[in-house]
């Protein structure tokens, strides 16, 4: 058995993995803000999770946990985080305190990305390009059953460029947390999505109520999602040119909204540098589980043993 945690921005949930991939326990809780009451907060859920499963003592549980950040081997810190109370903590070590273990740290879209290309919509693919749409934007890379990560940990953060071809009114962009402006992310984010909605109707929605507003013929929310999915289309054609993937799949809280995928992968066309786009673009298959499921497999299981392994 093993623990997979998936550190968000609103929420923190952990599974058991069994060998054969079934999730035998579950837990959520809210993200607390600060960074002391998230480490506790991570601790207590693996606690719960062990006890659901039945775990203790000798059989404690090896486990991973995906975070929406980096860790710099050199110095343990964490780098790159939309979840700034983690940036510049040592967080594996903190956490590897406060629960008695070793833990394994990855990027929460490398977890999804691993998941996906394991047994999900990547499953079978040889490229699988994974992408989370949640209250920030990340990318993972999974080539032949294994992840990317690079030289400086970033490899699929296409979220930090610019949105490709933007037009005079997405210039110079929104703010990003990063410090530049016109990111991928502060555009295609959930909170992206919310504010442009506002920006152009005045009405304050979250993003899941625009993609339904819109499917209802609301008028103002269709002109948002059509921005949503042109954008989206622009963005992810600049990886496609890049790295060719044979699936992108779509992941986080944005990726809930119906035709989401569709949409973008009909746009695609119009600017893919190629005269065919073959490149599929997919719904997730396992849900906002999926990237807690990858965290598990940064032990590998037996039956998944390539499944992310490092």
């Amino acid at each position: 058995m093993r623990i997979g945690i998936d550190l968000g921005g609103t929420k923190i949930e952990g599974i058991a993995l069994a060998d054969d991939g079934a999730i035998v326990a579950r837990h959520r809780v809210a993200t607390p803000k600060g960074y002391d009451e998230t480490v506790a907060a991570v601790a207590a859920v693996v606690a719960e999770v062990e006890r659901a499963a039945g775990a203790r003592g000798a059989d404690a549980a090896p486990v991973g946990i995906g975070i929406p950040g980096t860790v710099v081997p050199a110095t343990g810190l964490v780098k790159n985080a939309n979840s700034v109370a983690l940036i510049g903590r040592p967080f594996p070590a903190d956490v590897e305190a406060a629960i008695g273990r070793a833990v394994r740290v990855m990027n929460d879209a490398n977890c999804f990305a691993i998941s996906e290309a394991a047994d999900g919509a990547g499953a079978g693919a040889d490229v699988v390009f994974g992408v989370i749409l949640g209250t920030g934007v990340g990318g993972g890379v999974v080539v032949g059953g294994r992840c990317l990560v690079g030289p400086n940990l970033i490899a699929g953060e296409w979220g930090h460029n610019p949105l490709p071809w933007p037009a005079d009114d997405e210039r110079p962009g929104p703010e990003c947390y990063c410090g530049r402006r016109g990111c991928i992310e502060a555009f295609l984010s959930g909170p992206g999505l919310e504010r442009d909605h506002r920006l152009h109707t005045g009405e304050s929605r979250r993003g899941d109520d625009v993609g339904r507003a819109a499917a209802a013929g609301d008028a103002g929310a269709a002109a948002t999602m059509a921005r949503y999915h042109d954008r989206l289309a622009r963005a992810l054609a600049s990886v496609i040119n890049v790295l060719d993937p044979d699936v992108i799949v779509l992941g986080g809280g944005v990726s809930n909204v119906d035709g989401l995928a569709d949409a973008a992968r009909a746009r695609l066309p119009r600017y893919v540098f190629s005269d065919a786009v073959v490149t599929r673009v997919a719904r997730n298959a396992h849900g906002d589980s999926s990237g807690v499921r990858g965290a598990a497999w940064l032990w590998p299981l037996r039956a998944t043993a390539r499944a992310g392994d490092p």
